[in-house]
């Protein structure tokens, strides 16, 4: 019996081939940032840019505040980055369009999603940068992290670079509306780690790791965003090695 493949799964072919997507995403970015961030969005301050590795794999552990959060990052960053996202972004009235161009790596976020896990590792082992989001789901205060970002960094061995994300409320608005009087954007780009090697990836050991680079995340932000990682004093570090 053939067996009919959707639209989903036909978005990566396996294996993942970096110069397939290359010209997209540079043509993507070009729109995003000459008429995305001029009608849709605004940034108000960048800093520790320094922080994102020249080259190699990295992956930008990002809190999630606002739809736009992602973009802001891929806007700023002076490398190309690939993005993770819940799968119903590819359905999206309008703006649906920019992930299906970019082909993000679409995530499921009701089951462990292996698919989505190896396409991350593939994009790594291209020596690319990939963007996660650990909550997958949006809101001002940090909520649990999942532990797909210590699974897919301990298994590729990629430095993680925590990215703390503030005033985006409100965007994408169409400029001169009301979140536009506002600053806008400030992105924070922490000190990049790995997660020790001699961690096994057992559920506990996941668990910890998660949660300790959720700390990290959180000591970055304002008070009013830490969410259930609030007490900084619960931090242990233990997992946790910085470059």
């Amino acid at each position: 019996m053939a067996i009919e493949r959707s639209e989903h799964d036909q978005l990566a072919p396996h294996p993942y081939n970096h110069a397939r997507y290359k010209t997209r995403r540079r043509f993507s970015r070009f729109l995003l940032r000459n008429i995305g961030f001029t009608l849709f969005g605004k940034i108000h301050q960048v800093d520790g840019i320094e922080n994102i590795p020249t080259s190699g794999p990295a992956i930008l552990m990002i809190n999630h505040i606002a739809f736009i959060d992602p973009f802001v990052v891929i806007n700023v960053s002076p490398r190309t980055i690939v993005p993770m996202a819940k799968i119903e972004v590819y359905d999206y009235p309008i703006v649906g369009i920019f992930p299906k161009l970019y082909r993000v790596i679409p995530v499921r976020r009701q089951e462990v999603d292996r698919r989505a896990i190896r396409m991350a590792l593939e994009v790594l082992q291209a020596g690319e940068i990939i963007l996660i989001a650990p909550e997958g789901t949006r809101g001002p205060h940090l909520s649990r992290g999942k532990e797909g970002v210590a699974y897919i960094a301990s298994r590729s061995g990629a430095p993680v670079v925590p990215v703390a994300i503030d005033g985006t409320e409100g965007f994408p608005a169409l400029r001169f509306t009301s979140p536009w009087k506002n600053p806008g954007a400030y992105v924070h780009f922490g000190r990049p780690f790995y997660f020790r090697p001699e961690l096994k990836r057992s559920k506990d050991e996941l668990r910890l790791m998660t949660d300790e680079a959720m700390y990290i995340l959180a000591a970055m932000l304002p008070p009013e965003h830490r969410g259930v990682y609030s007490d900084l004093s619960s931090a242990t570090q233990e997992p946790i090695h910085f470059i």
